[in-house]
Parts: structure tokens; sequence; C-alpha cells
């Protein structure tokens, strides 16, 4: 199980901006939305407090509008198991490409011979305690 918390995140991506919205649906915050759009990247890495909510309603919206979604499944939580599966199911038949936190790192990462971040992901994912069930 990862233990990841708000202020470790926060620690490790201080130069990157944080958005206080009191929207459910992130990407009816005209701020965050902009912010997004500002980067010029049409691929989004999304994970949220709630799955059927704050992850699935901006995945649905940004889909809509041509943009690759791929929610962290398991970075996200519902609040049931059927309420998170269900909402997955939503967003994945909508277009949602769905990976995990391992799968993600992994994908980033794409080789071992790339020494400017082999040693970093090899720590990542023995903090977070992916290679635990290996």
């Amino acid at each position: 199980m990862c233990q990841w918390s708000s202020l470790r995140l926060k620690s490790l991506l201080e130069d990157v901006p944080s958005y206080d919205c009191s929207t459910i649906n992130a990407w009816e915050d005209v701020e965050f939305k902009q912010a997004v759009e500002a980067t010029g990247r049409k691929k989004l890495i999304i994970c949220g407090l709630w799955t059927e909510a704050c992850l699935a309603f901006p995945t649905l919206d940004a889909l809509q509008e041509g943009y690759e979604v791929y929610p962290v499944v398991d970075a996200v939580g519902g609040t049931s198991q059927v309420a998170h599966e269900t909402a997955l199911r939503r967003v994945e038949q909508a277009g949602a490409q769905l990976t995990s936190i391992a799968q993600l790192a992994c994908e980033l990462q794409r080789n071992w011979a790339r020494p400017e971040t082999s040693r970093d992901f090899l720590s990542f994912m023995i903090q977070t305690g992916l290679f635990q069930n290996m």
C-alpha cells in the first residue's frame, strides 16, 4: 500500500502551482482549466479524492474536449468499492485509459538503461511499497 500524503506530494512538487477550487469538478474551475490548457499538452494523468466525482467529472469533460485522459485507479478511492468500480467503468467506456501507479511509473521509465531516472524510479517503487506484492 502506498504511503503518500498530500504534504509529501506538495514537498516533491513545490515548483508546481496548486489550485484551491471549491468545485467538485475541477474542469469547471476556470483557473484550473486555463492552467491545463496553458501546458499545450493533450494527455492528462488524473487522480482525485472521490472516483465517482472528483475523478469522473473532469475526466468525462476533458475527454469530450479531445484530451487523452489516464485515471490512476489506485490513487483515488470511492465512497464504496461498488461506487469506485462503477465510476471507473463509466470513464473507461467514455474513452479514458485506466492505469495504476506502478504501470504509470513503468511506462514513464520505459527502460532500465535510462540512468538519469532509473535510480529515482527504483527508489519510488520501493518507498511506495509497489514491489511488496511481487
